[in-house]
């Protein structure tokens, strides 16, 4: 080969290199882009799954003091600073009967749904501990008059059943009947029904919780020997909706079941790697986020991040969960009240 042919095939060797790395380039931008569209889409999708519901607006002024609290710096001065105070969220699970799924799983009455679940969760300043009080649903309360979105507002109601504050005044009545009984401001409020509560918990591959007795309910269609079992989803719920098969029978052992698998799904949460995995991740949270409803202040993605990132050191060893102290109501055996004092020292503790 002459020198001249040398020369030619090295430009053509230089060329093809050229060609192939802009190839390679355009690859990877397009690669890139769609990495970038995806991403965009994932948060738009999951943003878009959340309900909200405006309590702040309905209630008004009307309500307990709110804590005064004062967020620490971040690392990155850029950056907003994470909250760091007290908060106290009223979580509500909701057995609606809306949807093909939640019918399925068999939620409440086609008319309407009730709050077959009530916690009010305390999370201590600091965000490193916190406290979960469940409040029977079979509880008879004063259920204050809450206003509506259709307009006006419900009467006073005397010796009420708790969850039928959700029944007549859906999540805004729910807080303002909680606020009441308490004392205690509602920061937030989060409410999951049955088909988001089973997809959760198949999405983080089940929950391990150990029962103390046999559980034999036909109602929820729970059978379990006393022992350890993982549960899928189905079970997880059916576990926190029995009450037949345990106890007396009354909501109050129910209670304790409910209290197991909020720790259960705290220990599952923390023992995979979530942010190394980005489907589970996304498995996740499109679980949570589309069947999820939240005051305002929680109605994004970014803000319930902000909220998952400021608990980032809560870890089930420091979630105390107790119930409200009740008693039999004297009206009727089937019913209970709040115990007191011991009722309003607990409220006490958490204002």
């Amino acid at each position: 080969m002459t020198g001249h042919e040398e020369q030619v095939e090295a430009g053509r060797r230089v060329g093809r290199r050229s060609r192939a790395l802009k190839i390679v380039g355009l690859t990877l931008a397009g690669v890139m882009t769609l990495g970038i569209a995806a991403a965009g889409w994932v948060y738009v999708h999951l943003n878009d799954n959340i309900k909200s519901v405006d309590i702040n607006s309905a209630l008004g002024d009307d309500r307990p003091a709110k804590a005064v609290t004062t967020p620490t710096a971040t690392a990155s001065a850029s950056a907003s600073p994470l909250p760091t105070g007290s908060v106290n969220i009223l979580v509500l699970g909701s057995d609606s009967r809306s949807g093909k799924e939640n019918k399925k799983l068999g939620g409440g009455s086609s008319s309407g749904a009730r709050s077959d679940t009530a916690m009010v969760v305390h999370i201590d300043a600091g965000r490193t501990s916190a406290t979960v009080v469940s409040i029977p649903r079979d509880t008879l309360v004063t259920r204050p008059s809450c206003p509506l979105s259709s307009g006006g507002s419900t009467a006073v109601a005397y010796n009420s059943m708790f969850n039928s504050a959700y029944s007549v005044g859906g999540a805004v009545c729910a807080v303002k009947t909680v606020e009441s009984i308490t004392g205690v401001r509602m920061d937030h409020y989060l409410e999951i029904d049955f088909s988001g509560f089973a997809k959760l918990v198949d999405a983080l591959g089940g929950v391990t919780v150990t029962t103390d007795q046999d559980i034999n309910d036909d109602d929820s269609h729970l059978h379990l020997k006393k022992g350890t079992h993982h549960l899928d989803g189905t079970t997880a719920l059916a576990l926190a909706r029995t009450r037949h098969g345990i106890g007396d029978g009354s909501d109050l052992g129910r209670i304790g079941l409910q209290q197991k698998l909020v720790k259960a799904l705290l220990d599952r949460m923390a023992s995979i790697s979530l942010l190394t995995d980005p489907a589970k991740l996304y498995e996740v949270a499109d679980a949570v986020t589309s069947s999820l409803t939240t005051d305002t202040g929680l109605d994004s993605l970014s803000e319930l991040m902000r909220l998952g990132q400021s608990l980032k050191g809560l870890t089930s060893d420091n979630v105390k969960t107790v119930m409200m102290p009740v008693v039999t109501a004297p009206s009727d055996p089937n019913r209970v009240i709040a115990k007191e004092p011991a009722a309003s020292k607990l409220w006490k503790s958490l204002q």
